[in-house]
């Protein structure tokens, strides 16, 4: 197993690595605060909250194995060599725990304030039957010959794959209404500041180890930084230039009177869009 050469540098990978932390998760109370304060949901997406639910799942279990279980640290060593560190800190499975506890309160919110005519679309929710039942049918691929590395790489794969999905519906929707008004810019802004250490942090371990196995060993991490970086400027572009002066009034006693329920069909969406 791996040591740091250089103190400096160890201590300088577990700043950036909680600071990464703490933006990711800070990132998230801007917008369940919104949702509290106006008892409303209208503007968020809600394909995006349960897109990211799989996602922040799937990170929780890649992570999770990946530090705590030491068969699965061996099968690490064995492919990328023993001279190299496992890509996982303490900062990311501690993320992953309260990202995904966070997401299941926006879920909550949305299924108890006022939501308007906008509901979950049954496009998300096939993505997220097909992606858990993928996800099962490789658990019994990998059991008999206990191949759990190849299985949490899977479990990564999902996270990147789900991470590019999920801010696609956001984008579109703010598009379309030509407004972000009910999705917190302060989320993107930490989301973004996370970003950024995170491959920071990366880019720490590999300066000291000159090697740059970490970034390929542990993919997910990567492009899970790379990814919300690229969304990131899409959504503050959207909100400090195309919309900022065109904001939706969002009137919550007026909505309620025209709620409906909360997973509409894909026919009934293009025929609204119709």
């Amino acid at each position: 197993m791996a040591s740091w050469n250089s103190t400096s540098l160890e201590v300088l990978y577990e700043v950036l690595g909680w600071s990464a932390f703490a933006s990711w998760s800070v990132s998230f109370y801007p917008q369940v605060i919104l949702n509290f304060r106006r008892k409303s949901v209208v503007g968020l997406n809600f394909d995006f909250v349960v897109l990211n639910l799989t996602k922040h799942s799937s990170y929780l279990i890649y992570n999770a194995t990946l530090y705590f279980s030491a068969a699965v640290q061996r099968q690490y060593y064995e492919k990328y060599g023993y001279g190299q560190m496992i890509p996982v800190a303490a900062n990311d499975v501690a993320f992953s725990i309260h990202a995904v506890l966070l997401t299941v309160i926006m879920l909550v919110q949305i299924a108890i304030y006022d939501r308007g005519s906008q509901k979950i679309s049954k496009i998300s929710l096939v993505i997220v039957s097909a992606v858990w039942l993928t996800a099962a049918v490789c658990f019994f691929i990998a059991l008999p010959t206990h191949s759990w590395l190849w299985l949490i790489s899977i479990f990564n794969s999902i996270q990147v794959f789900m991470t590019v999905i999920k801010y696609i519906p956001q984008v579109f929707m703010n598009f379309g209404r030509k407004s972000t008004d009910g999705f917190s810019i302060g989320n993107i802004l930490l989301d973004f500041l996370g970003g950024v250490a995170n491959y920071a942090q990366m880019t720490v371990q590999s300066i000291d180890q000159n090697s740059w196995v970490n970034f390929y060993g542990n993919i997910g991490k990567t492009l899970l930084s790379l990814v919300s970086i690229f969304f990131d400027l899409i959504f503050m572009l959207q909100h400090f230039v195309l919309y900022r002066a065109k904001k939706s009034p969002v009137n919550p006693k007026s909505s309620k009177d025209i709620e409906e329920p909360l997973v509409k069909s894909t026919d009934q969406s293009q025929s609204e869009e119709a």
